[in-house]
């Protein structure tokens, strides 16, 4: 019984646990697509920031099991995601604009303008 009741009720370290979703980044000369898949995760769960170079994204989803529910098995862990991304002065973090759909969150990072490719001209 042990066993079922840590699966319902996590232990103080699980519950300070984290895990890390699948993402995926896509680059343009004018951008970074930035696709992270947070199953289960509202948009009040959800915190996106910016520190010092580093992007953060953290979710969190609702509690999906009632207390009374008998669980013998669960293939998801309740564990909140979290997510950290290091960038230089070559992107615009002013600019980024993020979408949650469906537990799919979509980020456009623009690159900073010192960065965009430009066309020189010939004297």
């Amino acid at each position: 019984m042990s066993l079922i009741s840590s699966l319902i009720h996590p232990t103080e370290a699980e519950q300070h646990a984290t895990q890390r979703p699948r993402y995926e980044v896509e680059e343009t000369d004018l951008a970074f697509g930035l696709t992270v898949f947070l199953p289960g995760v509202a948009k009040s769960g959800l915190e996106i920031t910016d520190d010092g170079g580093e992007l953060h994204i953290k979710g969190r989803r609702a509690p999906g099991i009632p207390e009374a529910a008998p669980a013998l098995h669960r293939e998801s862990s309740d564990a909140p995601y979290e997510l950290v991304f290091s960038h230089d002065s070559t992107v615009d973090t002013g600019k980024i604009v993020a979408e949650l759909k469906d537990g799919v969150l979509r980020l456009s990072v623009p690159k900073a303008e010192s960065a965009k490719p430009r066309k020189i001209a010939i004297n």
